[in-house]
């Protein structure tokens, strides 16, 4: 007959292995609520980036950023640099700071189709109008790093939409109204 120590091992050895197992479930289940929780935070993050952007207001700036002309530079500097015209710097700023920011998704943070979904391709315009200024203030003053999220978020964005839409160009005009021929 099995005696009373037999059955004192198998009870031990039966609730140590349901203690193991309870603890592997709890593990993957904490693991799997961090993992939403960190994927809820990243799509917070994006949507508030992506709701002043496309806000009221963010559209105005968007327009008035748009809008800008210079020749070169130097001109550009003149007209809406920090030097003479901090509205201007600012709203530039940002801009480009907040795409700079949705661009961290080579971090994975959020995939770059949920940005197009958010977006589209605003902050494409926004890099096409200011592509030559960033590159110029790159080499002037802060390296081939700066804002090279904002770049790939770029690249990214017009990959998307020229998949949905191969013959698709980011017109020269931008945002400007163009009349029918």
């Amino acid at each position: 007959m099995v005696d009373v120590q037999t059955i004192g091992v198998l009870v031990t050895a039966a609730s140590v292995t349901i203690a193991a197992i309870y603890y592997v479930m709890n593990l993957r289940t904490s693991q799997n609520n961090m993992k939403m929780t960190l994927e809820t935070r990243n799509l917070q993050f994006v949507t508030n980036i992506s709701a002043q952007l496309l806000s009221e207001e963010g559209q105005k700036r968007y327009c008035e950023l748009l809008n800008m002309e210079w020749n070169d530079y130097d001109d550009f500097e003149r007209k809406y640099g920090s030097d003479n015209n901090m509205d201007s710097f600012a709203k530039r700023m940002w801009a480009w700071y907040n795409c700079n920011t949705m661009g961290m998704l080579r971090e994975k943070l959020v995939e770059p189709d949920v940005l197009f979904t958010l977006n589209n391709i605003t902050p494409c315009f926004i890099w096409s109008k200011f592509k030559d200024v960033i590159v110029e203030q790159r080499r002037r003053y802060a390296g081939r790093d700066y804002l090279s999220d904002f770049e790939f978020l770029n690249d990214e964005l017009v990959k998307i939409k020229v998949s949905k839409d191969p013959s698709y160009k980011i017109p020269e005009k931008l945002i400007r109204y163009i009349p029918n021929k």
